[in-house]
């Protein structure tokens, strides 16, 4: 094969690589565009007052989701509710969606009014519009994309890339679940294909079940932020792992890290699962992925603010570039973090 007929797989450049190339080729030619390519969400000028955010996900059968297990009420509730958790993440709220939809004709019309029901749900718990979309056929299976729009003061806005040196790193809620619920869903269809007589084993798990199949965004942290009078000086939400989303806020800020293992949230219950995986409870909270937790940088001035709260935990600090970002484990060694969590470009051949 000649050089020039040479191409590079995709899998080869991993998902955020081949974003920053596309970004490369992106070239903003509106004043009101404020922040493109390389956030949770995209910014728009709306007015002096007001900032437009906007973001969009779409999830595929057989990479995001398994229709074995995935109840298509909760695929449509979660569907929305990953995408909001993009808007949260810029410290914004939203207000509107659009769905758009491509189905194969082996799914019925209630079928597609159930999804569309957990797309009700989630619009009617986060107060949002569903405002429009687009319905296509699909030679395969099932594809749904949500682009989600909010608002909020300019002054408010919250990028990935302004942590600074001696900012603080908190998270809302607890990780790890949600790859755990995953792996107990996997366990149990295999069990199923194994044999279909056998009853799933489900009733123990509730928590880390719920945390994958129906997600909540976090538009509870915004709320409070709001009303501790904190603005974080970095967000992103976790749907990738806590390694991935640190590592982002430090490459985009150039900044470096130190994540102390031993104040990584983790519930009780799913450290008893990772136990019966034979999995390490924290390799499931770095990697994992799919938490929607929201993960941000504060100044150190403000934790007072934080102190006892049930909502957050700090997990560590903002250092200097040339320290990098360690994970110091609870025996007091010291590892580089690594970004190894979920990559739905390197899923399929």
């Amino acid at each position: 094969m000649s050089e020039e007929n040479k191409f590079t797989p995709i899998k080869n450049l991993g998902e955020f690589a081949l974003i920053d190339r596309i970004k490369l080729k992106a070239r903003d030619k509106n004043k009101n565009t404020i922040k493109g390519i390389g956030d949770d969400a995209s910014v728009i000028n709306g007015s002096k007052k007001e900032s437009i955010v906007i973001s969009t996900d779409m999830l595929i059968q057989g990479v995001h989701f398994d229709l074995m297990y995935v109840p298509l009420l909760h695929l449509g509730y979660k569907s929305v509710t990953s995408n909001l958790s993009d808007i949260y993440a810029m410290n914004a709220k939203p207000e509107q969606i659009l769905v758009s939809i491509a189905i194969s004709n082996k799914f019925s019309v209630e079928a597609i009014e159930e999804i569309y029901e957990g797309v009700k749900k989630a619009c009617d718990f986060h107060k949002v519009d569903l405002v429009g979309g687009d319905t296509t056929s699909s030679g395969t299976g099932l594809v749904i994309s949500i682009t989600a729009i909010g608002r909020t003061n300019p002054k408010s806005l919250t990028y990935r890339n302004t942590a600074k040196k001696g900012d603080i790193l908190m998270v809302s809620g607890d990780l790890g679940s949600a790859y755990l619920g995953l792996q107990v869903l996997e366990r149990e269809k295999a069990v199923f294909k194994e044999n279909p007589n056998m009853q799933p084993q489900l009733n123990e798990h509730q928590y880390i079940l719920q945390r994958q199949l129906r997600p909540e965004a976090r538009k509870d942290v915004v709320e409070m932020l709001e009303d501790m009078q904190v603005i974080p000086t970095a967000m992103i939400d976790i749907s990738d792992g806590l390694a991935s989303e640190v590592l982002h806020i430090c490459q985009q800020s150039k900044v470096g890290v130190i994540v102390y293992e031993e104040n990584i949230p983790i519930d009780p219950s799913a450290v008893e699962v990772a136990c019966d995986f034979n999995i390490n409870p924290t390799t499931c909270a770095m990697n994992g992925g799919e938490d929607y937790e929201l993960l941000f940088t504060i100044n150190a001035k403000d934790l007072p603010k934080f102190k006892n709260h049930p909502h957050f935990t700090s997990l560590g600090e903002i250092v200097s570039k040339e320290k990098g970002a360690s994970l110091i484990l609870k025996g007091g060694n010291s590892y580089k973090i690594v970004a190894q969590g979920w990559n739905s470009l390197l899923e399929k051949d």
